[in-house]
């Protein structure tokens, strides 16, 4: 039954997997210390070598080295120390800083240790040998993946990824007019204050956006309009256009939205014929200034701008991206 429920629920249960597999191979260490009559839990064994190898050390540096909680190792040596397999030299009043070492009990049992060790690694040779793909050399790279970049973090770019797949950007229709000023407004009255310039374009967007030859794309996530930037056109020797009014509602950031719009209006301004586009914006907004560096548009010295709160401006060369 228990391999029917993982075939059902697929990786998603690998975490619960992976426990199961623990448990039996704990559970095979103890029978292994039982037939062997030797007086250590398994759990006991990282602890155990450690202090094997060296005299004295403390709780904090056995912790350290074998990846354990220091209240995790605390509790193995006081297990240990009723048991009479360890000694404690307490140097302080922090139990973590005081040296413990093998009892006169514990350095006994050290020789059946190693030849069971010498058996176990010997055992597990044979289980190697035996399948098809090496477990350990998978957990060692398995492992380095995931201090590489996290499942969780894996996790939420699939979902990003998921998300995404399910956006649509379309054109401008005057039914998107409200929700075109709505986004705006929100995002700018939050960290600033709207200005002049920025009511009649989004009061108005056909008058100071598309009749003069500018466009306005909408991204829309399971139908409902979610974000909106537009591509305004500019009388200027240096630029074709600008990217601006890109805004996402707060309950569909974190979809990709952003890159999403900001991929189509590039594409819209190379299809116009354009060879430079220019934006402006604030250094407040970090997620949205990595992002056009991301996209590869470049810090350029400033220039006029109708806005207060622009302290940043920025290009990008249509011909090299």
């Amino acid at each position: 039954m228990e391999k029917l429920f993982y075939t059902r629920t697929g990786k998603m249960a690998l975490g619960s997997r992976l426990r199961m597999l623990s448990a039996l191979f704990t559970e095979e260490a103890e029978k292994i210390y039982e037939q062997n009559r030797i007086p250590l839990k398994a759990k006991w064994f990282p602890v155990f070598y450690m202090l094997s190898q060296n005299e004295e050390k403390t709780i904090t540096e056995i912790a350290l080295e074998i990846g354990h909680s220091q209240p995790s190792v605390s509790r193995i040596i006081r297990e240990m120390t009723a048991k009479g397999l360890v000694k404690e030299n307490k140097k302080s009043g922090d139990k973590r800083q005081n040296l413990v070492a093998l009892s006169a009990k514990g350095k006994a049992l050290v020789p059946a240790i190693l030849e069971q060790c010498t058996d176990v690694n010997k055992a597990v040779e044979q289980l190697m040998q035996e399948a098809t793909h090496d477990l350990w050399e998978a957990i060692g790279e398995w492992e380095f993946l995931l201090e590489q970049q996290p499942l969780s973090r894996r996790v939420l770019e699939q979902k990003k990824i998921r998300e995404s797949s399910q956006v649509r950007i379309v054109h401008y229709e005057p039914k998107y007019k409200t929700v075109f000023r709505a986004l705006n407004e929100a995002w700018i009255s939050r960290y600033f204050e709207i200005e002049e310039t920025d009511t009649r374009a989004l009061s108005q967007p056909d008058k100071y956006i598309l009749n003069k030859g500018g466009v306005i794309l909408v991204a829309l996530y399971e139908k409902q309009p979610v974000g909106v930037c537009a591509l305004i056109k500019m009388d200027d020797p240096d630029y074709d256009y600008e990217m601006a009014k890109m805004a996402v509602a707060p309950e569909a950031q974190g979809k990709n939205i952003g890159k999403l719009l900001a991929d189509a209006i590039i594409q819209k301004a190379k299809e116009l014929g354009a060879s430079r586009l220019y934006l402006e914006s604030n250094t407040r907004l970090k997620p949205a200034i990595n992002l056009y560096y991301k996209l590869g548009f470049k810090k350029i010295n400033n220039r006029p701008s109708p806005y207060k709160r622009v302290n940043i401006q920025m290009a990008l060369d249509l011909k090299k991206n």
